[in-house]
């Protein structure tokens, strides 16, 4: 019998990838996956734990779903990593891991109830069932070489393993045929690529470029050591027409006492360099960046030393975490920082991310050129596009243009976003 399936999903692109491969397998195996939970048999809740806040939401929202009557999955980081958390949650909730998810149909079917443990899954050769028709989200590898103290997404996904490029490509391939203009790179550390298979994210990058179409590519966060161990290849792959100029590293502290607590492995020199150099070669370039405010090391002048980083590179933008203790973790067992204190400091380094994210944003004004739009904007009659650098810009037009390329020109900034009028 055909069941409808909802799924929700928490957390990153490689997160939203994993439902995406859910849907195409449980269309692939007769079942229907459905917009609104109150409309279906079955709900999947494709969990996050990289962050407390964020797990609080989840397991309120388990607890909530679990009383509906209908059966409930629980997939996702959260399942893979805190599966016996997930088991008191909801008793009777089927569980199904990171490294398990070809098992969906199984499960959704109720012919098995829990699914968990390390594995080795080509994800880059399933079926999936991409949520925006202008986006392809294509996982590269799953896990990372890190021995991060405070991450827990690690426990979520193992160490590194590469999917064969072939594969890659033919998703790529297979994307841009069906009318995707984006194709998203993801990992939890896009660097290590090939790093289990005698190749490297430069190599694959080249290879995915030379996929007939138009389309742009966007690489997802890689981590400043490797980054800086491939620089020059990978600068060159960026200069490719079909690249994004948009380089996400983290640099989560300028203070390299508080990186080696972190057991981050570079110091905040090498993320400056890195920056540096791609700005030196591809002046026009969108970096991104993460940082941890209030990690139980950090004093207040290591914190200074964080905000001087962030003065010195500029990024354009900066996704800010205040700490929060993972289970299973190092840095869980550690003092922490009294709540004031890191509010305080994330307030600080909020206010002047605005004030360089602004800045960085107004040099684009009076731009004109070709615009990707990717999705539909919040004010109806709006869409959301991205320029060559990933910059984000807001059209108002009364033309449908999801999916489609078209000239622009920027004629307003804020700290988050442009704003463009068709040419």
């Amino acid at each position: 019998m055909a069941l409808k399936v909802f799924i929700e999903t928490y957390g990153c692109s490689a997160n939203s990838s994993d439902s995406e491969i859910m849907a195409g397998l449980l269309g692939k195996g007769g079942h229907h996956v459905v917009a609104a939970a109150e409309d279906s048999d079955v709900i999947v809740v494709n969990t996050c734990t990289v962050k407390g806040p964020t797990e609080e939401k989840i397991r309120s929202r388990i607890r909530e779903l679990s009383g509906r009557g209908k059966r409930l999955v629980v997939s996702g980081c959260m399942a893979e990593a805190q599966t016996g958390t997930v088991q008191k949650l909801a008793p009777a909730a089927a569980i199904i891991g990171t490294h398990k998810i070809d098992r969906i149909v199984d499960v959704v079917e109720g012919n098995a109830h829990l699914a968990v443990g390390e594995g080795r899954l080509n994800k880059a050769g399933l079926p999936k069932a991409s949520l925006n028709r202008a986006i392809s989200i294509v996982q590269i590898n799953e896990g990372c070489l890190g021995s991060c103290t405070f991450c827990i997404t690690k426990l979520a996904r193992g160490s590194t393993f590469s999917y064969p490029v072939g594969t890659i490509c033919n998703s790529v391939e297979d994307a841009v045929k069906n009318g995707c203009r984006e194709i998203w790179l993801t990992s939890q550390d896009t660097g290590t690529y090939g790093m289990d298979r005698r190749s490297s994210l430069p190599l694959l990058l080249q290879e995915v470029c030379k996929v007939e179409g138009d389309f742009f590519v966007r690489v997802g966060m890689m981590n400043p050591t490797l980054a800086n161990h491939l620089l020059q290849p990978l600068i060159g792959a960026y200069k490719n027409g079909k690249m994004f100029k948009f380089l996400h590293i983290p640099l989560q502290s300028g203070s390299n006492k508080v990186l080696a607590a972190m057991k981050r492995g570079y110091r905040a020199e090498t993320f400056k360099k890195i920056v540096a150099e791609f700005r030196r070669q591809l002046p026009q370039i969108t970096i991104s960046t993460d940082i941890i405010c209030g990690f139980p090391a950090e004093t207040e002048d290591d914190f200074k030393e964080t905000l001087a980083v962030v003065e010195e590179t500029r990024p354009d933008t900066i996704n800010i975490s205040r700490f929060w203790p993972r289970p299973g973790t190092a840095a869980a067992g550690m003092k922490r920082l009294p709540d004031s204190v890191v509010k305080g400091r994330s307030k600080r380094l909020a206010s002047l991310c605005k004030k360089i994210s602004l800045g960085n944003n107004r040099k684009w004004l009076g731009w004109k050129g070709r615009i990707v739009v990717d999705e539909n904007g919040k004010v109806p009659g709006t869409f959301v596009g991205r320029n060559f650098a990933y910059k984000q810009a807001v059209i108002s037009t009364g033309r449908n243009l999801l999916g489609r390329t078209t000239e622009a020109e920027i004629t307003g900034a804020t700290a988050t976003w442009l704003k463009a009028r068709l040419v």
